[in-house]
């Protein structure tokens, strides 16, 4: 993954009087390197620009706006799938965070707090929240899977109305009715 210009902040040179703002707006090839690490098409637009605030003696905060259009595959028909994406994205760097030594922890409530790094990098922090903002199943307007029956060969194929619970009961009485007569 390239490094984006100016996406590296060593947190010990920042002023801890205010905040520090930020906004990155990557070029077309390092778009195209981001999409070739989500493993997505292509990326259109993307920008991240927020700020890093200091909370207390050594903590921080960085609450920023995460937008993009990105295209992927249709999960039905492949074909390509824009999708806009606005994401508030936040992160508390905390430096008194104890060490988990456990093989099985809990998550706690609050996922966004992480322990405090000498250097951050905001083109991490961006790559990361745009991964989990991306859809999951994107889908094309018309895309449309249809019913699909398998079976083996010489076998009749079991259809969605045969699978419904009850689907079977009207035979039943069918065959009930005609034994009676």
């Amino acid at each position: 993954m390239a490094n984006l210009p100016q996406s590296q902040l060593r947190l010990s040179d920042l002023t801890t009087r205010q905040a520090t703002s930020f906004d990155l707006v990557p070029t077309a090839d390092e778009r195209r390197a981001v999409a070739d690490a989500l493993g997505i098409n292509g990326i259109k637009k993307l920008k991240f620009s927020g700020q890093l605030a200091p909370v207390g003696k050594s903590d921080w905060t960085l609450t920023a706006d995460l937008g993009a259009t990105v295209v992927q595959d249709c999960v039905v028909t492949l074909a390509p799938v824009t999708t806009r994406i606005d994401e508030a994205v936040r992160r508390n760097y905390m430096a008194n965070l104890p060490e988990v030594e456990a093989t099985e922890i809990e998550m706690p409530e609050d996922d966004t707090i992480e322990p405090l790094p000498a250097t951050l990098d905001l083109a991490q922090v961006m790559i990361e929240a745009l991964a989990l903002a991306l859809p999951l199943y994107p889908r094309a307007p018309d895309a449309d899977l249809g019913e699909a029956v398998f079976t083996e060969p010489g076998t009749a194929p079991l259809t969605d109305d045969d699978a419904k619970p009850f689907a079977g009961l009207g035979a039943l009485r069918d065959r009930l009715e005609n034994k009676d007569e």
